[in-house]
């Protein structure tokens, strides 16, 4: 059987071998991966680590492999969006599983477990800010997952019809998706400490999530309609805005991924916190311990 190759326009290689936007060669990426919005957080998480492999910064992508308690483990800046999560997921999987000296896909499928450490919006009463939530499936309302033709294999379809009919969906904001997290990794994270419910991942920070500046939006009840939202006993406790494309990429590209996210501003009670980066220490470390 023919391999497949990927010429230099799709795989893009830099000179001294390392992925296109990452700048990471294939030999400095664990196989387990801790992901943070803010390239600063690389810091605050390698703080714990016990040694350090390699360090690479380019952009917004910052990147510190080592060794946590006996494990190795790379944390990946990927700034803020699904936009980027497309860049770091898919350049993450080439490292993996494209041979950069050949340019064809290995014989051996390596799987990577993915876990984005966030802030978000809490839309409950029972998360308040400073509460800690794990993303069991995320309401993908940013578009990218419809690019991949895999999108329906690893989307829960029934929840995606239900919430547009909740919604009254608009077609014009184009067509949510549903994408599942990795059930046995929410399971080995959030235990029995962490809120697990769905999450709304958006395209953006201001309208797409409801907020009214000078600009109007479409549909100005968005946020009481999501926060009435039920499906299998769950509700939706959170928008942030990265979780949909990991979760549904990762499925696609056979790794395993979720997010957790510490409740930084309660849309529901109208309060937020901008002193959060040092209480998020605390879930950085139950994080590293679960992995």
């Amino acid at each position: 059987m023919n391999k497949r190759r990927f010429p230099e326009s799709e795989l893009i290689i830099n000179a001294d071998g390392s992925c296109f936007h990452l700048h990471l060669k294939p030999e400095q990426l664990a196989d387990k991966v801790i992901l943070v919005g803010d390239p600063g957080r690389v810091n605050t998480v390698a703080e714990h680590f016990d040694s350090r492999e390699c360090e690479v910064q380019s952009r917004e992508f910052h990147t510190i492999t080592g060794t946590y308690k006996g494990k190795r483990i790379t944390c990946q800046s990927h700034g803020i969006g699904c936009d980027n999560i497309d860049i770091v997921v898919n350049e993450l999987d080439t490292l993996a599983n494209i041979d950069y000296n050949t340019r064809e896909e290995k014989d051996e499928h390596r799987t990577l477990t993915m876990v984005r450490i966030g802030t978000c919006g809490g839309l409950q009463p029972f998360t308040p800010t400073g509460s800690f939530i794990a993303s069991v499936k995320s309401i993908g309302i940013d578009g990218l997952l419809n690019y991949y033709a895999d999108r329906n294999k690893v989307c829960d379809l029934q929840m995606e019809a239900s919430f547009k009919q909740h919604m009254h969906w608009n077609p014009i904001m184009g067509n949510p998706y549903v994408a599942v997290a990795d059930e046995n990794l929410v399971n080995q994270v959030a235990q029995d400490d962490l809120i697990r419910g769905y999450t709304v991942a958006c395209g953006g920070f201001y309208g797409p999530q409801g907020r009214i500046l000078r600009a109007d939006v479409v549909d100005p009840d968005q946020n009481n309609k999501i926060e009435t939202f039920e499906y299998d006993g769950m509700k939706i406790c959170n928008y942030e805005m990265e979780s949909s494309a990991l979760a549904g990429l990762a499925s696609i590209l056979g790794h395993r991924a979720m997010t957790c996210c510490m409740v930084i501003a309660n849309r529901y009670a109208q309060k937020m916190n901008t002193e959060y980066k040092n209480s998020i220490d605390t879930l950085i470390q139950k994080v590293l311990d679960r992995i």
